[in-house]
């Protein structure tokens, strides 16, 4: 028996390491390209603008803090990004999403790619579970992703082009005190799973690479989650990396660190060690006080 669990491990550590090695990323493909970002202010959509910037592509930023995408704006011209342009906007807002590609359009002539990158955020525990905050997470975490998309496709179906998700763990490994979010996230794995699946037997050559992340590196994310959780953030520009090079190779998913795959695959088979291993993560009594 131990002698199959050792066989077992080398051959999922086998199968990982070839898919991981597998990379055909080219950094000059992004060169020129037309990419819509949100939630470009911080953090991980932060990174991503530097190094969207440094590998050449034409950006429009957008996030609802204005003094901070100026920021970025600056360091992205800097960083030789050829066109940048920014537009605020809050995501709260049903008619936000309609006016920020409309202006990316207008700047850029088209979208090769729409990364949606943007979260609203709310401090984990029982109170963040109101109908009130649900419904304001759902607009912000996932109908704003359903406008942005709806409104973007015609432009990246005319261009075979990329739809970029940055998602969470939460999406595919629901956990305690995050009800809300976690029912977002879920409704963005599954609307996006679906609309590929519509988009192949239709024949529209559009990719969408789904990407898992980790508690984002940011000071907002951290704040939320303060005394909750164990769980150490991932660092923004490896993670922004991640991501980008799983939208330039047109991968379906993308996940960081990579061991989240590994948990996503055995989550059906092990449901009490997954239990056991996000008590370990969560501190449980400042949870349920929030």
């Amino acid at each position: 028996q131990r002698t199959m669990k050792v066989l077992l491990l080398t051959g999922l550590g086998a199968l990982f390491f070839a898919y991981y090695w597998d990379d055909n990323f080219d950094p000059a493909s992004l060169q020129g390209a037309r990419v819509l970002l949100t939630g470009a202010n911080a953090g991980v959509g932060e990174e991503l603008a530097y190094h969207y910037a440094r590998l050449g592509s034409h950006l429009v930023l957008t996030a609802h803090t204005e003094a901070l995408l100026q920021k970025v704006v600056g360091n992205c011209r800097k960083l030789g990004a050829p066109k940048v342009f920014y537009i605020a906007a809050d995501m709260a807002s049903p008619e936000a999403p309609e006016s920020v590609v409309q202006f990316a359009l207008d700047k850029l002539g088209g979208l090769d790619y729409l990364v949606l990158n943007h979260i609203g955020g709310a401090p984990a525990g029982t109170r963040a579970r109101t109908p009130q905050a649900t419904r304001w997470l759902m607009q912000v975490n996932f109908l704003s992703y359903v406008q942005l998309t709806s409104r973007a496709l015609p432009s990246l179906t005319d261009s075979k082009g990329s739809l970029v998700v940055v998602s969470s763990l939460l999406g595919r490994v629901p956990t305690s005190f995050s009800t809300p979010y976690s029912a977002a996230k879920l409704a963005l794995d599954g609307f996006f799973g679906s609309l590929r699946r519509e988009l192949d037997v239709q024949d529209v050559n559009v990719a969408i690479t789904m990407c898992v992340l980790g508690l984002r590196d940011r000071a907002s994310a951290a704040e939320a989650v303060r005394g909750v959780t164990r769980v150490k953030a991932s660092p923004g520009p490896k993670a922004a990396l991640a991501v980008i090079r799983g939208g330039a190779t047109r991968a379906a998913g993308v996940f960081y660190p990579w061991r989240f795959h590994l948990l996503c695959l055995l989550r059906p088979w092990l449901p009490r060690p997954r239990a056991w291993f996000i008590r370990q993560d969560l501190n449980v009594t400042a949870a349920a006080a929030a």
